[in-house]
């Protein structure tokens, strides 16, 4: 059940994760190597690569995206969309962020959540949390273009996500990194055929 405040809006939270144990020493001087995903009405939504022009957008079970060390949540505020008005919304924004697409520094899983709260809630995502793709953004422009960095993939199976799974997140997680075993679904882009988009498992390579 979605967390609500007292006027009946949903709770809109940033669940944010580590991808290196050194971030246990960088975040105090507010920096880490950071993976977010968006939680709103029970589920979480984040953005992964995958080698497809097709959304790369995914939703899972809150605070358990595999492959990452959940760290800490981000109250962002609320919204009176109803979870059938914000999945059509996560939908639409979808066409912007296909699989192919994902590159480290320019466009992230980061920078999807950063989307998502400045769209709902009119406040961006903290600055920490996508602080060192901004300074790589800096850095990467002033490298020959042959060696700057390039897109990077989501290790994870997204089979495809059917509307019958709206009102439930799934078969339970338990948060291994066993390829194998995940429950986590794209959410197709707004009019994308949802039978043509099944993703094979490939190593995770994430850092952003």
């Amino acid at each position: 059940m979605a967390a609500q405040n007292g006027s009946g809006g949903a709770a809109v939270v940033l669940n944010v994760y580590d991808l290196t144990p050194i971030n246990d020493y960088l975040y105090w001087f507010g920096l880490g190597i950071f993976h977010s995903g968006i939680e709103v009405h029970g589920l979480e939504y984040a953005f992964g690569a995958h080698d497809l022009s097709t959304s790369g957008v995914f939703e899972v079970e809150p605070k358990r995206c595999p492959g990452y060390v959940y760290r800490r949540s981000v109250w962002m505020g609320t919204t009176e969309m109803s979870r059938a008005e914000f999945r059509s919304f996560v939908q639409t924004l979808a066409g912007k962020y296909d699989g192919n697409t994902y590159h480290l520094i320019s466009k992230n899983c980061n920078h999807f959540t950063d989307d998502v709260c400045k769209n709902i809630t009119k406040k961006p995502a903290p600055g920490w949390v996508n602080r060192l793709a901004r300074v790589g953004y800096f850095f990467n422009r002033l490298l020959p273009k042959s060696i700057q960095v390039s897109t990077v993939t989501h290790g994870a199976t997204h089979p495809a996500f059917s509307d019958d799974d709206v009102d439930s997140s799934g078969s339970s997680l338990n948060g291994d990194s066993d390829m194998d075993d995940l429950d986590q679904h794209l959410l197709p882009a707004a009019g994308t055929d949802l039978q043509s988009i099944v993703v094979s498992p490939k190593p995770s390579k994430d850092l952003v």
